[in-house]
C-alpha cells in the first residue's frame, strides 16, 4: 500500500513541474501563433524576471541589465511580484521591437538563430548580474498538506497547477472570443488577408510576445519556489516546454495543459522509480532528459508532415552560398601562415591558435549541415562529445594508435548523426531545430552527464604516438607543445581539403538543391533521403574530428566539455563568421571560445561570461543585418571592389544558390573561393 502511497504524492510533486511546462508551453503557442516564430529563449526570458523577483526578496535590490536599484526594505511578495512580471512585460517589448520584429519574413535559419542568441545572451546576463550558483527563492503558494484520496499529499503542487491552468486558460478565452485574439489566429492562416482586413500583424506580435512572457515569468517563479534558481537548467526548461508544444500540435490550448502535466508526472515517477534498487546504475541519471526528446521524436514522426503552418507576408532568401574550389597559392599562404603561427608563439598564445583550428573544424560541420544543406541541427556538439568519449574509452582500454582511434570515435560520432538525420526525412526548419536540441541535451545529461558512464574526474586520454614520436599537448612545463599544433594543423588541412572537394563536386551540389527546394531536387533526380544522411555523416565526422582534437587538448574529458550551451556558442559564432563557406568557418575559429581572440581579450580585459553576452547580441545582430555572416560581407566587398574595377555596377548582386523554389543551384557561379 505504502508504494500507491508514493507514487500518488511523487504524481502530485510532478504536477509543480507540470505547472512550469505548461506556461512555458502556452506562452510558445502564443508566440507562435502571432508571429510564426518558435521562441527558443523562452525559459531564459521567464527566468529573468524570476531573478528580479528573487533578488528583492533577498536585499531589496532591483537589478536592471544595467545598474540597479537599491529599495529600503525587502517589499512583499506581492509588490516584489508584481515588479517581476512589470519586469517581464517589458522584455517583452525590447524582445519584440529589438530582436523578432526584424525578423518576422525572414528564413526560418534567420529566425531560429536569432531566439538561440538572445537565449545565450539572457542567460550570460544573469550570470553577470546574479551569479552562477544557485539560488533560493521565497515561496508564493504557502505550503500545505491535503488528503487527496485518503493520501496527504502537497497542496502548494495543485494550486500551482491550477494557476498555470487558469492562465492557459485566459489565453485560450483571448484567442478565441476577442477581436484581438481572432485576427491573431487570422494572421496565422494568412497574414496579408488580415493586413487587407485592418489588422495590424505587428501589434498583434507585440501584444502576444508580452504576454507570452509575463506568463512565463509567473511560471518560472512558481516553479523557482520549490527547486530554486539555476542559470542553465531554466535556461535549457524549454526544450521539454518545446516537446509540450509539439504534442499540441503547436496551437491546441487544452493539449498543453494535458500534456505538460502529464509530462511532469511522468518524470516525477521516473525519478522515484529510478531509486529502486532493481533499476539500472546506467539509466539512473539523465533519464528525466530522455523523456522529451522521445516525445519529440514520436510527435515529428507521426504528425510532422501534419504540423500547421504559417502564411506570411513575404519570403527572403537564405545567405548566399559560393561553390569552393581549391586555389594552391592561398592554401598555401593560410597553412604556411598557421604554421608560422603556432612556430613562433608559445604558451597560451599557442594553445589559443590551436584552438582556434579546432573550433574552426566544428564550425564546419555547421557549414555542411545548416549552410549547404540547410538543415538546422543544434547537435553537433553532442557529436563531437560522442567521438571524444569513445577515443577516451577506446586508446585507453584498447590501446588503438593514432590516427586509428580517431578515426573509429569519428565512425561512432558519423552512426549518431545519422541516427539524429532520421527526423529529416519528414521535417526541416524550426522542428528539426527542436529535435536535435533535444536530442544533444538528452545525450548531454543521460550519457556525458551520467556518472556510470563518465567518472565526475574525467575520462583520461592516451596521448597521440606516431612513429615512436609522441605529440601530445603538454610535456613537463610545456603547456602547448609544437608537435601538437602541428598535428592539429595537418588534421584540420585534410579536412578542409575533403570538405572542398566533395562540397565543389555532385555532393554539394546535391546539398545545394536540397537546401532550395526538396521536391525540385527529388524531380531532378536527387535521392534526398539519401543527400541528407550523406550532409549528416560529413558533419558528423568533422565534428568527431573535433570532438578528439578537444580531447587530446584537455588530456581528459569530462560532461562540461560538451554542454549545450557551448554548443549554441560555436553556433553562434558560426552564423557570425558566415555559416556558408569554409572562410566563414575559419573567422568563427578567430573568434570562438578558447579561440586565439578569445585568448587575447582574456588576458587583456579578463572578459568572464561577458564573451558570451557579447557572442549571443553579435548573433542577434548578425542574423537581422548580415546573414551571410562577416565572410560573407568581406566577400560582398570584394566583389563590388573587381566590378568597379571592371567599370560594371557597384551594387550588383552576388548569385545565391538558396534560390527560389525550382531554380537549379548547380548552375550557379562556382568561381568564388570560400
Amino acid at each position: 500500500m505504502w508504494r500507491v502511497t508514493t507514487f500518488i504524492q511523487f504524481a502530485v510533486l510532478g504536477l509543480g513541474l507540470g505547472a512550469v511546462y505548461v506556461g512555458l508551453a502556452t506562452g510558445l503557442l502564443l508566440v507562435h501563433r502571432a508571429t510564426g516564430i518558435i521562441n527558443f529563449a523562452q525559459g531564459a526570458m521567464g527566468m529573468w524576471g524570476a531573478y528580479v523577483f528573487a533578488q528583492l526578496q533577498v536585499d531589496g535590490t532591483l537589478v536592471f541589465p544595467v545598474g540597479q536599484l537599491y529599495l529600503p526594505e525587502p517589499p512583499g511578495v506581492v509588490l516584489s511580484l508584481f515588479i517581476a512580471l512589470l519586469m517581464g512585460l517589458l522584455l517583452g517589448i525590447l524582445a519584440h521591437y529589438l530582436v523578432f520584429r526584424p525578423v518576422r519574413h525572414a528564413p526560418v535559419l534567420a529566425q531560429v538563430v536569432v531566439s538561440i542568441g538572445l537565449m545565450v545572451a539572457i542567460q550570460a546576463l544573469v550570470v553577470i548580474r546574479f551569479g552562477p550558483n544557485n539560488i533560493a527563492v521565497d515561496e508564493v503558494v504557502p505550503r500545505v498538506d491535503i488528503a487527496l484520496v485518503g493520501v496527504a499529499v502537497s497542496g502548494r503542487e495543485l494550486v500551482m497547477a491550477v494557476l498555470m491552468v487558469g492562465l492557459a486558460a485566459l489565453v485560450w478565452v483571448y484567442l478565441q472570443f476577442t477581436r484581438a485574439g481572432s485576427a491573431t489566429r487570422a494572421a496565422a492562416e494568412n497574414e496579408r488577408g488580415a493586413a487587407l482586413m485592418g489588422f495590424s500583424p505587428d501589434r498583434l506580435a507585440g501584444f502576444a510576445i508580452m504576454l507570452s512572457t509575463v506568463i512565463s515569468t509567473a511560471a518560472v517563479i512558481l516553479g523557482s519556489s520549490i527547486t530554486g534558481l539555476n542559470p542553465e537548467n531554466y535556461t535549457l526548461i524549454v526544450v521539454p516546454a518545446l516537446a509540450v508544444l509539439l504534442l499540441a500540435r503547436l496551437e491546441s490550448i487544452a493539449l498543453v495543459c494535458v500534456g505538460g502535466l502529464a509530462l511532469g508526472v511522468l518524470q516525477s515517477e521516473l525519478n522515484l522509480v529510478s531509486t529502486s534498487e532493481w533499476w539500472p546504475t546506467w539509466a539512473k541519471s539523465g533519464l528525466d532528459q530522455v523523456v522529451p526528446f522521445l516525445i519529440v521524436m514520436v510527435i515529428l514522426f507521426a504528425f510532422g508532415k501534419r504540423l500547421p503552418s504559417r502564411g506570411s507576408l513575404q519570403t527572403v532568401r537564405l545567405p548566399d552560398v559560393t561553390l569552393p574550389r581549391i586555389r594552391l597559392l592561398p592554401a598555401v599562404l593560410l597553412i604556411g601562415g598557421a604554421a608560422l603561427a603556432v612556430s613562433l608563439t608559445s604558451g597560451q598564445i599557442r594553445f589559443g591558435i590551436t584552438s582556434s583550428m579546432i573550433m574552426m573544424l566544428l564550425a564546419l560541420s555547421y557549414v555542411v549541415i545548416t549552410g549547404y544543406l540547410g538543415q538546422i541541427s543544434l547537435a553537433q556538439l553532442a557529436f563531437a562529445g560522442a567521438a571524444g568519449f569513445t577515443l577516451s574509452k577506446i586508446a585507453t582500454a584498447w590501446g588503438l594508435p593514432f590516427p586509428l582511434a580517431v578515426l573509429l570515435s569519428s565512425v561512432v560520432a558519423i552512426l549518431l548523426g545519422m541516427l539524429v538525420a532520421l527526423p529529416a526525412f519528414r521535417i526541416r526548419g524550426a522542428q528539426l531545430a527542436i529535435t536535435t536540441m533535444a536530442a544533444a541535451l538528452a545525450i548531454e545529461r543521460f550519457v556525458f552527464g551520467n556518472y556510470s558512464l563518465t567518472p565526475p574526474e574525467g575520462n583520461p586520454i592516451a596521448e597521440p604516438m606516431i612513429g615512436g614520436v609522441n605529440f601530445a599537448v603538454r610535456e613537463g612545463r610545456d603547456l602547448a607543445r609544437l608537435e601538437f599544433s602541428v598535428l592539429v594543423l595537418v588534421v584540420a588541412a585534410l579536412a578542409v581539403l575533403l570538405f572542398i572537394r566533395l562540397a565543389s563536386g555532385d555532393t554539394g551540389r546535391a546539398f545545394l538543391a536540397v537546401r532550395s527546394n526538396e521536391r525540385a531536387a527529388a524531380s531532378a533526380g536527387i535521392n534526398v533521403r539519401m543527400t541528407k544522411l550523406i550532409g549528416f555523416g560529413l558533419s558528423a565526422f568533422i565534428a568527431g574530428l573535433a570532438g578528439c582534437l578537444i580531447g587530446y587538448s584537455h588530456g581528459q574529458l569530462s560532461a562540461e566539455s560538451f554542454e549545450v550551451f557551448v554548443g549554441l556558442q560555436i553556433l553562434a559564432v558560426a552564423y557570425v563568421g558566415g555559416i556558408t563557406s569554409f572562410g566563414g568557418a575559419l573567422v568563427a575559429g578567430l573568434i570562438a571560445p578558447l579561440g586565439i581572440l578569445y585568448v587575447v581579450l582574456h588576458q587583456l580585459f579578463e572578459m568572464g561570461n561577458y564573451y558570451a553576452l557579447i557572442t549571443g547580441i553579435g548573433l542577434m545582430i548578425t542574423a537581422i543585418l548580415h546573414p551571410s555572416g562577416i565572410a560573407g560581407e568581406v566577400h560582398r566587398a570584394i566583389a563590388a571592389l573587381r566590378r568597379k574595377q571592371r567599370g560594371g555596377p557597384a551594387g550588383a548582386g552576388t548569385a545565391d544558390a538558396a534560390a527560389e523554389p525550382g531554380d537549379d543551384p548547380s548552375r550557379k557561379d562556382p568561381s568564388h573561393a570560400s
